[in-house]
């Protein structure tokens, strides 16, 4: 039960990026990021939602697995600091980008963001296989979200 509790516990907490984000998303697609002009490849809106539930609930799982872990504790403590980190600044995305409706800063941001995801999924390889693989979905998403970001804001530039 203890363990249930848990998971649950780090796949809200990884939610949470998301719920924050989409308090500065929503409004925004139909009334600013619509006219926005967009590369080629940019998919759909409704593809995000999904994209990022599916995302969030592996960071959850990954965390729950680091949390859980009983070897490789000064890895399994950065892992958890930059996890940490980097889903703060997921959630900063989303105010740069649509809160303050700026492709630069939200590239900016993602920027970083791709750099501590990085790093975060260094040390959750380092004390879980598992934990670091279930973190590579979201690298491969957010370096697509920064290529699409960059587009973005050089295309409206």
């Amino acid at each position: 039960m203890k363990n249930i509790l848990l998971l649950a516990l780090t796949v809200i907490v990884s939610h949470s990026a998301g719920i924050i984000g989409s308090l500065f998303t929503v409004s925004a697609i139909p009334s600013w990021y619509a006219f926005l002009e967009k590369p080629f490849f940019a998919p759909p809106n409704w593809v995000f939602a999904p994209a990022w539930l599916l995302l969030y609930t592996l960071m959850g799982v990954a965390l729950f697995l680091i949390i859980r872990a009983t070897d490789s504790l000064v890895s399994k403590r950065k892992g958890i600091f930059f996890f940490a980190v980097q889903l703060v600044l997921n959630a900063l995305w989303s105010i740069a980008f649509f809160g303050l409706q700026s492709p630069l800063y939200g590239l900016i941001v993602i920027s970083v963001l791709l750099l501590l995801i990085g790093v975060t999924t260094y040390y959750f390889f380092r004390v879980s296989k598992v934990a670091g693989w279930l973190m590579v979905p979201y690298i491969a998403w957010v370096s697509f979200a920064t290529l699409l970001n960059a587009s973005i804001f050089l295309i409206n530039s």
